[in-house]
């Protein structure tokens, strides 16, 4: 009986490594989750906030594709993934040239000088966000398949058949090198929500 007794005592002692391991690794996990946020909130300080005059500005055309616009591929492809998002334009680090980055099928891909060039008839209607205007979310209309031209990050010209969820994704990306944004492209309750949330953020380094 006391083998048993002493056998049944290892399984308790086991059991509560085991509780120990557990919750050293819960533990992990959040702090790994905070570093995240951390680091996400950080990228979405660096990126131009709704009430930003940049974000209503009309982007240039770029007419080398040279290392300066590869370095500031790089590192906006690097700041839309500390931010969690899915696509980020030039307009919103700043910079006014018809650049953008986004995720397609989890492949990072740049588009420089991005145009559409085919538009499906079919259209629909879903929920967007934007990292330039944090919490709000409106449902878009738009086409669930375009054809996209332009030129990569090595000057070579591109041409991108998407369908959703990379169709919507380029079209919100393009729409910014415009100036347009998510909440001019809702319905008119969707839009006085969302304004509601916004509140001008104050422009830091602006001139």
């Amino acid at each position: 009986m006391a083998h048993d007794h002493a056998h049944d005592h290892g399984k308790e002692h086991e059991h509560g490594k085991e509780n120990e391991h557990d919750e050293e690794h819960e533990h992990e996990a959040d702090e790994r989750e905070l570093e995240l946020e951390a680091r996400r909130m950080l990228a979405l300080a660096r990126i131009r906030q709704y009430g930003d005059p940049v974000l209503r500005m009309k982007a240039r055309e770029i007419e080398v594709v040279d290392d300066d616009v590869r370095r500031l591929a790089e590192r906006m492809t690097a700041l839309m993934h500390e931010a969690q998002g899915v696509g980020l334009a030039a307009t919103q680090v700043g910079v006014l040239r018809r650049l953008f980055v986004f995720t397609d099928a989890g492949e990072d891909r740049v588009l420089v000088n991005p145009v559409l060039t085919k538009r499906s008839g079919k259209t629909e209607v879903d929920d967007e966000g934007c990292l330039s205007l944090r919490e709000v979310l409106v449902p878009v209309e738009r086409p669930v398949a375009v054809t996209i031209e332009g030129l990569g990050a090595d000057g070579e010209p591109v041409k991108l058949d998407l369908e959703e969820p990379s169709a919507r994704i380029v079209q919100h990306e393009l729409d910014h090198l415009d100036g347009v944004l998510i909440v001019d492209r809702t319905d008119d309750e969707s839009r006085r929500a969302a304004q509601g949330k916004l509140r001008p953020q104050p422009v830091l380094g602006s001139r």
